[in-house]
C-alpha cells in the first residue's frame, strides 16, 4: 500500500479531524483524539516531512515499523524523523482507553537555530520503534512538563521570543530524553549484555569465513540488520556498555584477527589483508599502523 505523505503539520490536524494548529510548525496534540480519528480512517503506512516525539500509553495492540510487530501495552516514548515510514496496524479490543500526546516538530521551525543543525546528533531520532524508551512515573512527569510548557508556548501569542523558548524547551528535551536512554541501558542489563554477546559472536563467525574478501568488511548497518536493531541504537548502547561503537568494536575484532594471522601463519602481509576482506594492502598497513603504532611486518618481527 502506497504510504500516504503528509508534508505540513497542519495536513495532520486535517487529516485526524482535529482543530487547526496555534502554530503551524510546531503543535502538541492530544493522542486520544488521534487514536479516535484513526478508528475511521483507513490503515495505511504513514510518511511525514516533520520530526515526532510521542509518549503514548493504553495502545492496546500492535505497531508495524519495518517489516516487524512490536507489542504497545505499556506506555513509551519514541522519535521519528522526516522521510521515515511508520505502518500503524489496527487496534485490538482493549477496555484501556488511549492516552498520551504527539509532539509535532515541523523542520522549518527550527530555521537559524543550533538546534537545527545539532537535532540529528540525538541518535534516538533513527531508533527503531521497538528501541523505545520505556519512561518511569517520575521520568514521564518530567517530560509531561516540558512539553506542557511547550504546549503553552506555541498557543499563546507569537511574538520575536516564541521560537528561541521552544528551542530552549526542545533541547531541555531531548537532552533529558538521552539520560534516561542511558538509564534504560543500565537498568536492562540483560538483554543489552545479550546484543554484546550476539555481536561478538557475529564478528568471530565473520572473521572466520572463508573468502571474506569477496564480501568485504562489515559495516554497522550490516551488523545492525543481523542483531535487529538501528545502528544509532547499536553503538549508543554499546557506547554505554563498553565506552566504544559499533565501528571501534569492528576494528578491534579485525585487529585481533590480523593479529593472529600474522603471528601465527606464514602468509605474507598481502595475502592477511585481502583474507581480512581489504581491497588493497596498503590500506590494511595504514589501518594497522595507525591502530597499534607499528606495521603488520613490525608486529611480525617482533616474534622473531
Amino acid at each position: 500500500m502506497k504510504p500516504v505523505h503528509i508534508r505540513t503539520i497542519s495536513e495532520f490536524h486535517k487529516l485526524h479531524l482535529l482543530e487547526p494548529p496555534d502554530h503551524p510548525l510546531i503543535s502538541v496534540v492530544d493522542y486520544a483524539k488521534v487514536a479516535e480519528a484513526k478508528k475511521v480512517l483507513p490503515v495505511q503506512p504513514i510518511v511525514s516531512d516533520y520530526y515526532t516525539v510521542s509518549v503514548k500509553r493504553g495502545l492496546g495492540g500492535k505497531m508495524r515499523y519495518g517489516q516487524q510487530e512490536y507489542d504497545f501495552d505499556e506506555g513509551i516514548m519514541y522519535f521519528m524523523a522526516p522521510g521515515q515510514v511508520l505502518q500503524p496496524a489496527p487496534p485490538n479490543n482493549t477496555s484501556e482507553k488511549p492516552s498520551g500526546w504527539i509532539l509535532l516538530i515541523h523542520p522549518d521551525f527550527l530555521w537559524n537555530t543550533p538546534l537545527a543543525k545539532n537535532i540529528r546528533r540525538y541518535g534516538f531520532f533513527d531508533y527503531a520503534i521497538h528501541e523505545a524508551l520505556f519512561l518511569s512515573d517520575k521520568e514521564e512527569a518530567i517530560i509531561n512538563s516540558i512539553v506542557h510548557n511547550i504546549q503553552q508556548e506555541a498557543r499563546a501569542n507569537i511574538d520575536h521570543f516564541t521560537q528561541n523558548i521552544i528551542v530552549s524547551q526542545l533541547e531541555t528535551l531531548f537532552n533529558y530524553a538521552e539520560r534516561f536512554y542511558q538509564r534504560q541501558f543500565i537498568t536492562r542489563k540483560v538483554s543489552s549484555h545479550k546484543i554484546l554477546d550476539r555481536l561478538e559472536d557475529y564478528l568471530s563467525n565473520y572473521f572466520n569465513e572463508k573468502h571474506i574478501n569477496e564480501k568485504g568488511l562489515p559495516t554497522v548497518q550490516s551488523i545492525a540488520d543481523a542483531l535487529n536493531t538501528s545502528p544509532n541504537y547499536l553503538s549508543a548502547l554499546l557506547k554505554s556498555l563498553t565506552g566504544q561503537t559499533t565501528q571501534q568494536h569492528i576494528h578491534n575484532k579485525l585487529i585481533e584477527k590480523a593479529k593472529e594471522k600474522l603471528s601465527t601463519t606464514d602468509l605474507s602481509v598481502s595475502e592477511i589483508a585481502y583474507e581480512l576482506g581489504f581491497e588493497h594492502p596498503q590500506s590494511f598497513n595504514k589501518f594497522f599502523k595507525a591502530k597499534t603504532s607499528q606495521s603488520p611486518l613490525a608486529f611480525r618481527q617482533s616474534f622473531n
